[in-house]
């Protein structure tokens, strides 16, 4: 197995680290597909290992005990799914399931833990990286309680095209109503809207996006509130 080269790295985490810090992982961290649906972690069974996200969407879900789960975080290649490894804890009470396809570098809970108390740099962007997502879990819960599904749609679109590897990409209406919370006839009636205004189309379960400054003028101040600060953190 060759050892991850840090110029071919995608994931912003690792990327901008100092090449000695990125040096201590290198070994450790292994190139996975990540296929679409596929679950990371489920919610309270032991966390087993960490994902660089280089390119793709994975969901993080909680789940209610009738079954019924939302979203309350996304990641792509701009952090890592697994952060409760570095928080002092094995488990966490929401899964990751893979909502699109893309790839990641995989490192062991062990071998993350090693570097994390070993380099500086990696321990204080994945912090960094901790309040950063944090930011954008707690603001889900504001936006969630708050705004029109109009406003929600929008903004989740936005999160979604940001990941993406362009304007197209999967994407049904039942998952996007299990993203929200909501039963799908809200989705559809609200994705209608947003499509007859040009911002977006769809078909064959794929969304594409037309005009990305509409639709984030559809949407509320959470989307701007999580950019900026995440921006401020990591740059």
């Amino acid at each position: 197995m060759s050892q991850i080269k840090q110029s071919a790295v995608r994931n912003q985490l690792l990327a901008a680290l100092p090449p000695a810090d990125f040096g201590l992982l290198a070994n450790s961290l292994t190139l996975v597909a990540l296929p679409l649906r596929q679950t990371l972690f489920e919610a309270d069974e032991p966390i087993g290992a960490a994902y660089f996200v280089e390119t793709g969407m994975v969901s993080n879900l909680a789940y209610l005990v009738n079954g019924d789960a939302i979203e309350v975080g996304v990641t792509g290649s701009d952090g890592m799914v697994g952060t409760p490894l570095i928080l002092g804890a094995d488990t966490a009470p929401a899964g990751a399931v893979v909502q699109m396809e893309g790839t990641a570098l995989r490192i062991s809970a062990a071998a993350l833990k090693q570097a994390f108390n070993e380099s500086r740099a990696l321990h204080a962007r994945l912090l960094r990286y901790v309040q950063a997502f944090y930011t954008q879990v707690s603001q889900t819960a504001v936006c969630n309680g708050n705004h029109p599904l109009e406003e929600r749609l929008a903004r989740w679109l936005l999160m979604a095209h940001d990941r993406a590897e362009g304007d197209d990409f999967p994407m049904t209406h039942e998952f996007m109503a299990m993203m929200l919370g909501v039963r799908r006839a809200g989705v559809t009636v609200t994705a209608g809207t947003l499509k007859q205004a040009g911002m977006i189309g769809y078909s064959g379960g794929r969304m594409t996006i037309l005009d990305r400054p509409a639709l984030e003028s559809a949407s509320c101040e959470c989307y701007g509130i999580v950019q900026r600060y995440s921006k401020q953190l990591l740059g």
